[in-house]
C-alpha cells in the first residue's frame, strides 16, 4: 500500500485536476503529483487574467506548495511547463477524454497518498492526445480505456483478463462478471452471456483502438467498476464529465450506425 503524507514543503511537476473559484480573486486548485497524490492548494490571483490560463485542467506544472501545518491548506504556486487542452480546441472528443481523465483522478484517488506509476501513466497519455489532436480523435479512447483500468488496479481492484473465470480458456475471452471482475469466454458465458459485461478486444490486444461500439463497451465496464470500488466507496457519484463522454461516444455510435 503506498504511504501518504505531505511534506510542508515542496517541488515537484503536477499535473491541474481542477480549478474552482475561491473569494474574488484565488482558486482553490487540485493537482496530480508524482510522489504525494492528490494536493489541494490555494492559488491566490489564480482567477486573474494574469494567472489564469496556467491553472486549466490537464496543465502540467512546476508546483510549489507551502504549508503551516500538516493538514493545513497550504498554498499553491506553479509555473506551465506544458498546457494540454488548448492543443484540443479543435479535437472536442479529445478535449473531452483529457477533461474525463483529470476528473476520475480527482475523484478516485485519495488525497496525499502517492501512485508514481499511474502519475506517469497519466502524463504521457495527456501528453499523447495533445501532441496529436487528430490521432487523439481515432486512438485516444483504448489509451483512456487502459488508463482506467490501470487506475482500478492501482486502488485495489483489477480485473482478472488472464483467462476464462469458468472453463480456464485464455482465448475468446468476451465477457467480463460484473461482480468479480473476472473474463468470461463465449463458451463459458453460455446462458449467462446476457447478465456479463462486453469485454472489448482491446483490453487483450494492446494493438487495437477499436471502434466506437468499442469504445462505448469499455467505459461501460470501467464505468462499472469505477462507480462500486472508487466512487461508491467514497459515497460520489462519477464524474459529470466521465458521464458526458458515454453520452458522446453513445451519440457516435448511432451515427455510425444510420450510415453504416
Amino acid at each position: 500500500m503506498n504511504e501518504g503524507g505531505t511534506s510542508l514543503n515542496w517541488e515537484a511537476p503536477a499535473l491541474v485536476l481542477s480549478a474552482v473559484p475561491y473569494g474574488e480573486s484565488d482558486l482553490i486548485v487540485h493537482v496530480f503529483t508524482r510522489s504525494y497524490g492528490v494536493v489541494h492548494g490555494l492559488v491566490r490571483g489564480g482567477a486573474s487574467r494574469k494567472q489564469i490560463a496556467s491553472w486549466q485542467v490537464g496543465t502540467l506544472i512546476a508546483a510549489r506548495w507551502k504549508a503551516r501545518l500538516e493538514r493545513q491548506l497550504g498554498t499553491l504556486t506553479g509555473e506551465v511547463v506544458r498546457i494540454s487542452a488548448a492543443n484540443l480546441l479543435n479535437a472536442p472528443l479529445g478535449l473531452a477524454m483529457l477533461i474525463s481523465i483529470c476528473a476520475i483522478a480527482d475523484g478516485a484517488l485519495p488525497e496525499r497518498d502517492p501512485f508514481p506509476d499511474l502519475f506517469d501513466d497519466t502524463v504521457a497519455v495527456l501528453l499523447s492526445l495533445s501532441d496529436d489532436p487528430i490521432g487523439a480523435e481515432k486512438s485516444g479512447m483504448a489509451l483512456l480505456l487502459r488508463w482506467e483500468m490501470a487506475l482500478l488496479g492501482d486502488i485495489g481492484f483489477s480485473p482478472d483478463l488472464s483467462c476464462c473465470a469458468v472453463t480456464g480458456a485464455k482465448e475468446d475471452l468476451v465477457f467480463v462478471s460484473p461482480r468479480t471482475g473476472r473474463a468470461v469466454s463465449r463458451e463459458g458465458a453460455g446462458t449467462w452471456a446476457s447478465r456479463l459485461l462486453p469485454l472489448p478486444c482491446l483490453f487483450t490486444d494492446s494493438t487495437i483502438s477499436g471502434t466506437p461500439d468499442d469504445w462505448r463497451d469499455g467505459l461501460r465496464l470501467t464505468g462499472h467498476f469505477l462507480a462500486r470500488e472508487a466512487f461508491g466507496q467514497l459515497h460520489r457519484p462519477m464524474p459529470a464529465a466521465r458521464i458526458r463522454l458515454i453520452d458522446r461516444i453513445s451519440t457516435l455510435c448511432e451515427r455510425e450506425g444510420d450510415f453504416g
